[in-house]
Order: structure tokens, then C-alpha cells, then sequence
């Protein structure tokens, strides 16, 4: 009777334990030193109307080029202070896809990259023979993307460069905890007045290549959710049932029951 017992509160303990096995945090598990993959969809950022972006054009005169410049904006903080900020004006995309450029009016841009919109400006200043020589500037003003859920650092962040990977917003974003889970983080992307979920498998660097949400685009969410090692940590009714804390004290419980029936 004692020996079932002992025998029956070991399989238990041991059950216990299992249940508070550590999550899997590695990437990339199917990757092996020489393999070779390529990306699949290489997005590139396409503007849309409600994005803004700052153009600047130079040319070797400096005043015929200010004609083009919006004024920057100078804000002076206090009245009696002489300190003051400078902001670069910008230009903000309609509900047509236009913006309303100097001189050359009215410029629908929607569904260029930036570099189409710089080459283009460039080409309509020349041919109007309004600059000789200008040098057209194209940066992002207000594009970004976010990061909730299972990261250091959630909050919106933006774009550095045209194409950004998963993997950039992620460590822009201090990495997964170690809570995150690791195989099914979530990407929410706008199509026009649709919304689209796509799920990446970051232990997978095939899965992670194949995705269309490799490459980023303005207004993306990454979203981290916990794993199932966090979701034992979770209360539940004021009762931390699938704790980890609780599975100690009950593993620590079964252990002081089975020494107790060895001296029995």
C-alpha cells in the first residue's frame, strides 16, 4: 500500500514538473550553416494619401531653389526668450492622392516610392526649364509602423529606410521577452479600407522569408502574444491556478508527502 502510494505521488510530482517546463525562445531553428534562401516579396513602401513627406530641392542657385522649399516653420518658446525650434515644413498627401507643389501646381504622387517621387520632380523642373541642375530630396515625415504585446519596448516607430524587415521593427522594439511567443507573431496590415492579419513563424527562417509581411509598410501592427509559459503566470478569478509559483508550492507539498510516507 505504501509502495503505490510512493510510487503514485512520484508520477505526480513528475507531472507537476513537466507542466513547469521553460518555453523555447530560439530562431531560426531549420536554419543550418550554407543554406541559401531568397525573400519572396520584396514590398516597397507605395504612398498613400494622409502620409506626409518633407521635398527639398538645391540647385547651384540658392534662391532660385528656396522658390520650391516651403518656409520652415520657427516656433519661439516664451515671450521674452530668444530660444527657438525650427521645423521643416511638409507636405501632406489628399484624399486624391496629391499634393500641391510650388510652381508646378497640383502632383498626384499616390502609389510612387519615394524615389519615383524625387526622379519625377526632378524631370518636370528640367523639362519646364525652372532649375538647371536641381537636386530633389524626398524624406519620410510621419510614416511608421507599431509594436505591441511581448516586447522591451512596445510603442510606434519609423521608418529609417525603404525596405524594413520584421526583424528590424522587432529589434527596434528591444527584442522579444522571453514570455513572447516566438511562432505565431502577428502582423495586421491595411488594404484600403480592409485589414489583413498574417502570422510569421520566427523559429522558421523559411517561414519568416516566404511571408509578405517580411518587409514592412507604413501603419503595419506587429502584435507578440505570450506564450503558454505566460499564460500559466496569469490570474484567474483572484487564484493564480496555472502559476508557476503555485506549481512549486504543489510540487513542494508532494515532496514533503512522499518523505513523510517513507518514514511511515
Amino acid at each position: 500500500m505504501k509502495q503505490r502510494l510512493f510510487f503514485g505521488l512520484t508520477a505526480l510530482l513528475a507531472l507537476l514538473l513537466c507542466g513547469c517546463q521553460t518555453p523555447q525562445v530560439a530562431y531560426f531553428a531549420d536554419v543550418r550553416h550554407g543554406l541559401t534562401d531568397t525573400v519572396q516579396y520584396k514590398l516597397d513602401i507605395r504612398l498613400r494619401p494622409e502620409d506626409k513627406l518633407s521635398i527639398v530641392v538645391k540647385s547651384m542657385d540658392p534662391q532660385l531653389s528656396e522658390l520650391f522649399n516651403l518656409p520652415v516653420v520657427t516656433h519661439r518658446i516664451g515671450i521674452e526668450s530668444s530660444t527657438s525650434h525650427s521645423y521643416l515644413s511638409v507636405y501632406s498627401i489628399d484624399s486624391q492622392g496629391e499634393i500641391d507643389f510650388p510652381v508646378l501646381g497640383r502632383v498626384k504622387i499616390a502609389g510612387m516610392t519615394r524615389e519615383q517621387v524625387a526622379r519625377m520632380i526632378k524631370e518636370r523642373l528640367m523639362s519646364q526649364n525652372l532649375v538647371k541642375d536641381p537636386v530633389v530630396t524626398v524624406e519620410y515625415a510621419n510614416l511608421g509602423f507599431n509594436v505591441l504585446g511581448e516586447v522591451h519596448k512596445p510603442g510606434r516607430y519609423h521608418f529609417e529606410r525603404d525596405h524594413l524587415t520584421l526583424l528590424d521593427a522587432l529589434s527596434m522594439a528591444g527584442d522579444l521577452t522571453i514570455q513572447g511567443d516566438r511562432e505565431t507573431v502577428m502582423v495586421i496590415r491595411e488594404h484600403g479600407d480592409t485589414r489583413t492579419a498574417y502570422t510569421v513563424n520566427l523559429k522558421s527562417g523559411s517561414d519568416l522569408l516566404a511571408s509578405p509581411v517580411y518587409y514592412l509598410q507604413q501603419n503595419d501592427v506587429v502584435y507578440v502574444a505570450p506564450n503558454e509559459y505566460r499564460a500559466r503566470q496569469t490570474t484567474v478569478n483572484g487564484n493564480r491556478v496555472r502559476s508557476s509559483s503555485f506549481w512549486i508550492s504543489l510540487a513542494s507539498l508532494a515532496v514533503s508527502v512522499i518523505l513523510l510516507v517513507k518514514k511511515l
